[in-house]
């Protein structure tokens, strides 16, 4: 992962902007906290925060049959990371007075999973951890909102994708393709600039209508 880090950072610095890429492993307090220093080091503050952490376990299957070891690891993977993310980053923009925090959730959270149950479980728990931070640190200029991405077409993702469900997928959404990055990254920019300065504690499904909610 922090090889992709470097790569994207590269990316942007060729582009005339300022990055920098480094290893993080989400589930380590440690990590999580020398990422946001180094930001701070390199930007001079933080301003805002995207938590885009999220992993699948393998032997993720119905509640009556997954192991209590597997709930564990999603938990870890889709949850504490989160969690360790906001203690790292919230004060930091907490000292710049306010910003905003943002997740990568799922729409496997809400969507209902019959054959899976560790993975939207843990994810629909970082619902409840914004809307806390929402509430809890508004007055002090902080806002906290989720977005639920769809079946978005990464590199990661077309690694592991057949024509055939790729193709499956978009016959599943009112839409004419599936999701790009550039698509989600779109609603990460808004949320964190302050065109978006009036949502908080929401939760964003950006998945070309694949669930459609109130």
């Amino acid at each position: 992962m922090g090889e992709w880090a470097r790569e994207v950072a590269e990316d942007v610095v060729a582009n005339g902007g300022k990055a920098v890429g480094i290893d993080l492993d989400g589930t380590s307090a440690e990590s999580q906290a020398a990422i946001v220093a180094k930001a701070v080091e390199t930007f001079g503050g933080l301003d805002f925060y995207h938590s885009n952490l999220a992993g699948g376990t393998e032997g993720d299957i119905d509640a009556l049959n997954c192991p209590v070891e597997v709930l564990e690891k999603s938990f870890a993977i889709n949850t504490k990371s989160h969690f360790l993310a906001t203690q790292a980053a919230l004060p930091k923009i907490i000292e710049r007075g306010g910003g905003a925090m943002i997740y990568t959730s799922s729409g496997a959270a809400s969507g209902g999973a019959p054959w899976q149950v560790a993975y939207p479980m843990t994810k629909n728990a970082i619902h409840a951890l914004a809307r806390h931070v929402a509430s809890k640190y508004g007055k002090q200029g902080i806002r906290a909102n989720v977005i639920c991405p769809g079946l978005v077409l990464t590199e990661a993702v077309k690694q592991h994708l057949t024509d055939e469900y790729v193709e499956r997928g978009l016959k599943a959404i009112p839409h004419v393709r599936l999701g790009q990055p550039e698509d989600i990254a779109a609603a990460v920019t808004f949320l964190a600039s302050e065109d978006g300065s009036w949502v908080n504690g929401q939760v964003w499904h950006v998945n070309g209508g694949a669930q459609m909610r109130d």
